[in-house]
């Protein structure tokens, strides 16, 4: 079967409607495949931009980020008065050659502009909000004009056919709709793709396997461990991965390990991608992992990534670790210039088998701050001292991640001062919930909590061990 314009092809070694992307379900007979020159490819939502030449890429990014610094200049004062600290005006930025002059954000620029202070077009031209959590209670809004809105379910249509996703399909968004961006910016791109659409959202898992086999879902779209856990279940069903129906699954949200790729592929009989995004930048879809799976290709007519030192700020080499920047050059109402993600990763340009130029980021290897990604959510250890203070507790504590059947937990241990250790039984029971309820109202999900008894939690002699983190991630 011939398509026009690919020097790759399908390999086809199924006759049902698992074609193509399960030619190989064994993972060392994929690799093989690759090694001796054979391409299992999908096809491309807009092949003329992901295929582009490496000059037509810089020609757009040239172009789009000259027009974007002009655009927040003239309409954001925040932005104007950062340049004007580095005394640059729009005419110093002439490419991306220039990209580096420009001052960094971060969250807490995010945090002192909220709500309105980055929007740059009237408040009548947005028409959404998507958020996420900040560091101390003031969560991330970001906005969207409708054109907005459709460059960003493209970015998340070119993921899902990169999966092998097509209008044949039958895509599951298993994601958290709302505010968070997983829900919408998935369903949306399998509109653009001509999916039908299960708008399921997270939870009630039940229900989401019913529907995976009543209406014979073939791509499944949320985060890792809820995926593992939907295998584990089908599992206890006495289901077999063959009698499942789905083929693919695009999962992000949080870290996830190649371990835990293997075993969530294992359990549903599928090929596991990684996908990847910020709420701040437009949500998922900023990149997205091919049929190589060997990182996930950055979206460069949209976003501009770079890697700095995190200390110094310095650009470094392609190939070089470390923290993760990007710039948007198409959103209208809520472009971010050079913003600082904290994600730690490497990008790469080398050509990829799947035939897209974009370049690739690896997995995120760690974080320059102390933010935690729990079930998809950002966790800061500030927002829960900021919880323990504010309900009278000394400043000494202790969270315990870990990961339980594929699920995260979030423990926090708690001194208690000597007159709250002498309370009753039932008093500290009432106590914890009480944080319970504080911390769920802060952080958006459930965490348990343990009030120990004053001078229980070590004490260091440098930096205070405030995070364990056990997840093998």
């Amino acid at each position: 079967m011939p398509f026009k314009g690919l020097s790759a092809f399908f390999l086809f070694c199924r006759a049902d409607r698992r074609w193509g992307i399960q030619a190989f379900r064994n993972r060392p007979d994929r690799e093989r495949a690759y090694r001796k020159g054979l391409v299992l490819l999908s096809n491309y939502y807009q092949p003329e931009i992901e295929r582009a030449s490496r000059e037509q890429i810089k020609a757009w990014q040239d172009e789009r980020l000259v027009e974007t610094v002009n655009h927040v200049y003239k309409n954001v004062p925040y932005y104007r008065q950062k340049m004007e600290e580095k005394k640059l005006t729009p005419a110093d930025i002439k490419s991306t050659d220039d990209l580096y002059k420009l001052p960094f954000l971060t969250k807490g620029d995010l945090r002192d502009a909220y709500p309105y202070g980055l929007l740059a077009v009237p408040l009548e031209d947005a028409v959404r909000i998507q958020s996420t959590s900040g560091t101390t209670g003031k969560r991330v809004v970001a906005f969207y004009t409708q054109a907005d809105i459709d460059l960003w379910e493209d970015c998340c249509a070119r993921a899902i056919v990169a999966a092998g996703g097509s209008k044949k399909d039958v895509v599951q968004v298993a994601y958290g709709y709302g505010l968070f961006t997983g829900g919408p910016g998935l369903n949306g791109g399998s509109h653009k793709v001509g999916c039908l659409t299960l708008p399921m959202s997270s939870g009630n898992t039940q229900r989401q396997i019913q529907f995976i086999q009543d209406l014979q879902a073939t791509i499944l779209c949320c985060t890792p461990s809820y995926a593992a856990f939907i295998g584990e279940s089908f599992a206890e069903m006495g289901i077999c991965p063959d009698e499942i129906s789905l083929k693919a699954g695009i999962f992000g949200a949080e870290a996830w390990s190649e371990e835990m790729r293997r075993d969530i592929e294992k359990k549903l009989g599928i090929r596991a991608y990684d996908i990847y995004g910020l709420t701040e930048i437009s949500g998922p879809g900023v990149s997205f992992e091919c049929e190589a799976q060997t990182g996930m290709h950055v979206n460069e007519d949209h976003f501009i990534a770079e890697i700095i030192n995190p200390e110094t700020g310095e650009v470094l080499p392609e190939g070089e670790k470390g923290e993760l920047v990007f710039t948007s050059i198409t959103k209208k109402a809520f472009p971010l210039l050079r913003y600082r993600t904290r994600d730690i990763c490497v990008l790469n340009r080398e050509p990829c088998p799947c035939g897209r130029t974009h370049v690739k980021m690896s997995k995120p290897m760690g974080r320059s701050d102390d933010m935690m990604i729990i079930r998809g959510v950002n966790v800061f250890p500030s927002q829960i001292e900021t919880v323990l203070l504010n309900h009278g507790y000394p400043a000494n504590y202790q969270i315990i991640v870990d990961r339980v059947k594929n699920t995260d937990t979030l423990d926090v241990q708690v001194e208690m001062t000597q007159e709250m250790f002498d309370d009753t039984v039932k008093g500290i029971s009432a106590r914890e919930k009480e944080l319970v309820e504080g911390l769920k109202a802060m952080l958006g999900l459930s965490a348990k909590v343990h009030l120990v008894s004053p001078k229980t939690i070590a004490r260091s002699e440098g930096k205070a061990v405030r995070v364990i983190d056990k997840r093998k991630i």
